[in-house]
């Protein structure tokens, strides 16, 4: 084993007070279940950052694992990708406090050398690459992959001014997608309907035959997690162009 976890904070902390509790959790869980074999330390970070997030503890000791995490080889990218994941399951509130958490912890920053490093800095989620649907947007987006697997996630960046165009999320049955700011200030509109702004912590639910288009204010940067939801034939229909005058109001 490439690393060993050892713990003296039970006998620190309680040795003369509970000296059953401080070897139990030093000499066994971690002394001995840290340290078994079966399960390299990064994987059991990994599983005691998600343990945690689901029994609601965001005290001290998560940030302790979450520090533990990083320590053993967990990148940047794959924590919010893990906490994404199991934010899924055990709900949005707990996923929120987490990455409260995590940011802190993983704050490394690159030198910003162009606009698109320098709002890198400013989000959790990695930018990616120009996005292969670009020829469907007016102005320039990126995609990020963050979960393949049970839910698809992604992150789309859109420069300022860049916007899809109108479309529609098919399905016969269930379908659609949800709509997560992570950065940044953009929009959201529904045909007929008046656009909602978008910022951190804004959630829009797109119901699936529903045409819409989504994409940044013309003066700022734009950020959101695109959760698919699952659906019986369900396929995307790309529409016409948001109109600069129709967008132009917005703004």
């Amino acid at each position: 084993m490439s690393n060993k976890i050892t713990q003296t904070a039970g006998r620190t902390q309680l040795g003369s007070f509970a000296p059953m509790f401080a070897h139990l959790n030093d000499d066994v869980l971690f002394g001995e279940v840290w340290n078994e074999e079966t399960l390299d330390v990064k994987t059991r970070c990994i599983i005691t950052v998600v343990s945690l997030m689901a029994s609601g503890i965001t005290d001290s000791s998560l940030g302790y694992h979450l520090q533990n995490a990083k320590n053993n080889g967990v990148t940047r990218e794959e924590i919010a990708a893990i906490i994404t994941h199991a934010t899924m399951y055990v709900g949005w509130p707990k996923g929120w406090a987490v990455f409260r958490q995590a940011k802190e912890i993983w704050n490394e920053t690159s030198e910003a050398k162009t606009e698109k490093d320098a709002y890198q800095n400013t989000i959790f989620f990695p930018i990616g690459e120009e996005n292969p649907y670009g020829q469907f947007f007016v102005g320039r987006s990126y995609l990020a992959s963050l979960s393949t697997q049970q839910v698809p996630i992604f992150n789309v960046t859109f420069e300022p001014g860049c916007r899809n165009n109108w479309h529609v999320h098919r399905a016969a049955q269930g379908g659609g997608q949800l709509l997560i700011c992570v950065g940044g200030r953009g929009w959201y509109q529904e045909w007929g309907k008046e656009p909602v702004a978008m910022t951190p912590g804004t959630v829009v639910n797109i119901p699936a035959n529903v045409k819409h288009w989504h994409g940044a204010a013309a003066d700022s940067w734009f950020s959101h997690l695109a959760v698919e939801v699952a659906g019986e034939d369900a396929s995307n229909e790309w529409l016409e162009p948001v109109s600069d005058e129709a967008y132009g109001k917005l703004n």
